[in-house]
């Protein structure tokens, strides 16, 4: 029982409660953020908003194989989810924490794709085509993040397109072009008329995102997503009105207003 009456206890209680507050607002921030800054509160922040989707292939025999690699601490990777053949899905991180899925990556000038970006597993060994069941789910995933993040269509990505060179996930067998009728992905008919009188394929790639330092391995991830293929060679003409299409639909999507920043900002 307290020792105060009960007017009074109840008031203490407020007061303590108060001064918490003050104590917990004024204290010095973690000794890893902002080393002797002090700490006051502000109301004003939200979670971390996502700009960019990677699709990823675990390049696995099963979705138990995967499961291991992608759970081990010691191997210090992760995806924020993976999709099985059968459709299930598995969240393994959420959506706002940093998932390592990216690894050094570049695309338009963002260099940290871990800290901008939702990482997608989908268990797969490369040599296969992805299952039914899958890319149905995956389209559901997807559907649902745009909606809660307003994700441009054109920020779909794969592995492949942020870190050329260094991976090739997923697959030239991948199917952009059903992802891309559903909103999801830049995509451009063939044919695509031809591109102006000369037009620069290097530099046009680097407009689109790729990291162009190596120009062979940027022209095999531009082929490995768009035409199926990952041969290196000179953009050919048709190839070159494909790169400049796509840049078209591009330009046009953030002009009408894809890309528009949360609220409060």
């Amino acid at each position: 029982m307290s020792p105060f009456p009960r007017p009074q206890a109840i008031a203490l209680r407020g007061l303590a409660a108060a001064l918490l507050g003050i104590l917990a607002a004024c204290a010095p921030m973690p000794a890893d953020q902002g080393r002797g800054a002090l700490w006051q509160a502000s109301p004003n922040h939200d979670h971390r908003r996502p700009n960019f989707i990677i699709l990823h292939q675990t390049s696995n025999d099963n979705v138990a194989a995967a499961l291991k690699t992608l759970t081990d601490p010691q191997r210090k990777v992760s995806a924020h989810y993976l999709i099985a053949r059968d459709g299930t899905l598995i969240q393994l991180v959420d959506e706002n924490a940093r998932a390592w899925h990216a690894g050094e990556s570049w695309w338009g000038g963002t260099s940290d794709l871990n800290s901008a970006s939702i990482g997608i597993e989908l268990d797969n060994t490369g040599d296969e085509p992805f299952a039914e069941a899958q890319i149905v789910r995956l389209l559901a995933l997807l559907g649902e993040l745009r909606e809660r993040y307003r994700i441009p269509q054109a920020n779909i990505l794969a592995h492949g397109d942020i870190a050329p060179g260094r991976k090739v996930d997923p697959s030239r067998l991948f199917p952009w072009q059903r992802l891309a009728r559903h909103g999801f992905g830049l995509w451009c008919e063939a044919p695509a008329p031809a591109a102006p009188a000369g037009f620069d394929a290097m530099l046009g790639l680097q407009a689109l995102g790729y990291d162009t330092t190596a120009p062979g391995t940027a022209r095999q991830a531009f082929r490995r997503h768009f035409r199926g293929s990952e041969i290196d060679a000179e953009l050919a003409p048709d190839e070159q009105a494909l790169l400049h299409c796509l840049l078209q639909n591009k330009l046009s999507r953030d002009l009408r207003g894809q890309i528009t920043p949360p609220s409060g900002y």
